[in-house]
């Protein structure tokens, strides 16, 4: 088994580091005191690549794979967990309810380049205020109407809602039969009777665009189904399974990024005549989250390897969120405390990194529910 990263890997992982220290991290407090997203930094990513790594190139991708994501998602998370998870959404969920869709080769070619290469933003329209993670409660609703759909009903907790040009849509298509009739569109930003909602004001990643959106008689054109009725929950559960990784390796960063920044204040923080990391209790305590760390890193990079091996990687990507996202709360809520009165402070970062840890428990599968996914083989 080898646990050494690639040139190509090594290579990824310098340029989000360098990009992230350069140019996301001078603006971090005032992007989260003012919740101001910087397209910019977004552009300047997919100029660079960074939004297709893990696509075909006729996609608009750069044909590498999900390490190669998981490893730009992970270090751009140590700064700023708002970006990184509007860069999730669209390569992830947006990217992969076309890609784990019955898509034809032109629907592909239609709809991913856009978002993959060409800077657009892309979301992903599953949950509503009575569906979470009971998908059953879905409202939404489309209709059949000669060549068109017309949906009708509401999303929530959409990352990206407010900048988006393309969303991801899943609807039922018959009430009697719920979410067996569950299917996939792809409705673009202009279409008439859409409209984006009110953006919600969240605890953490405070930067990031998300909203409610909602559809009133929205017409389509029946060519813009990419998972046909009773097909389109197996296209949600399989993108899931793909955004786990990515929030895994966004909750992965930010205790890394926690972590670095107890163990420089420790070094530099005094007291009783000595720096704090002499002391042999902080030690031992920094040795446990240093552990739990490359503990959770390596379920990271082995559900991006088993993904990119095509291998069955639906519970590896469980394991890897519920196991990384408890430790970057840990390991976030344990900075504060080494840094004591500091920790609580605006500008020692650490305050916001926890915030933006506690998402990583809750979106794309709770941790309630990656335990609900790993139960199921434990007794079969």
């Amino acid at each position: 088994m080898n646990f050494e990263l690639n040139e190509q890997q090594l290579s990824i992982q310098k340029m989000a580091r360098e990009f992230t220290e350069k140019k996301v991290a001078p603006g971090i407090l005032e992007r989260d005191e003012t919740r101001e997203y910087d397209v910019g930094l977004y552009k300047e990513l997919s100029d660079m690549g960074f939004i297709g790594l893990p696509y075909a190139k006729e996609y608009g991708g750069q044909g590498l794979g999900y390490m190669e994501y998981a490893l730009a998602i992970e270090e751009i998370s140590k700064v700023d967990a708002s970006l990184s998870v509007s860069y999730s959404v669209s390569t992830s969920l947006y990217g992969g309810s076309l890609y784990f869709s019955e898509a034809t080769d032109e629907q592909l070619k239609r709809w991913m380049p856009p978002v993959m290469s060409g800077g657009h933003f892309g979301s992903f329209g599953l949950t509503e205020h009575t569906a979470g993670s009971d998908v059953a409660g879905m409202l939404t609703f489309a209709e059949r109407d000669g060549d068109e759909w017309v949906i009708n009903g509401s999303k929530c907790f959409i990352t990206n809602g407010p900048l988006s040009d393309y969303y991801a849509v899943y609807a039922l298509t018959d009430r009697e039969l719920g979410p067996k009739s569950m299917a996939t569109f792809i409705v673009e930003r202009n279409t008439p009777g859409f409209s984006i909602g009110a953006r919600h004001n969240t605890m953490g990643i405070r930067s990031a665009m998300v909203s409610e959106l909602h559809f009133d008689n929205v017409r389509i054109p029946a060519g813009n189904m990419i998972s046909s009725p009773g097909k389109g929950f197996a296209t949600a559960m399989k993108t899931l399974d793909g955004g786990r990784i990515g929030i895994a390796s966004q909750a992965l960063g930010i205790a890394e990024g926690a972590f670095e920044i107890a163990r420089q204040y420790m070094k530099q923080r005094q007291q009783f005549g000595k720096p704090i990391s002499k002391f042999q209790h902080l030690q031992f305590r920094m040795v446990d989250l240093a552990n739990q760390i490359e503990m959770a890193k390596y379920l990271v990079y082995k559900a991006a390897s088993d993904k990119d091996a095509h291998k069955p990687f639906s519970q590896a990507a469980a394991r890897a969120k519920l196991v990384a996202a408890e430790t970057a709360m840990h390991v976030a809520t344990d900075a504060v405390q080494m840094l004591g009165g500091n920790g609580y402070m605006k500008e020692y970062h650490v305050e916001r990194l926890m915030r933006d840890a506690k998402i990583t428990q809750i979106y794309e599968g709770t941790s309630e529910v990656q335990k609900i996914v790993l139960a199921k083989t434990l007794f079969d």
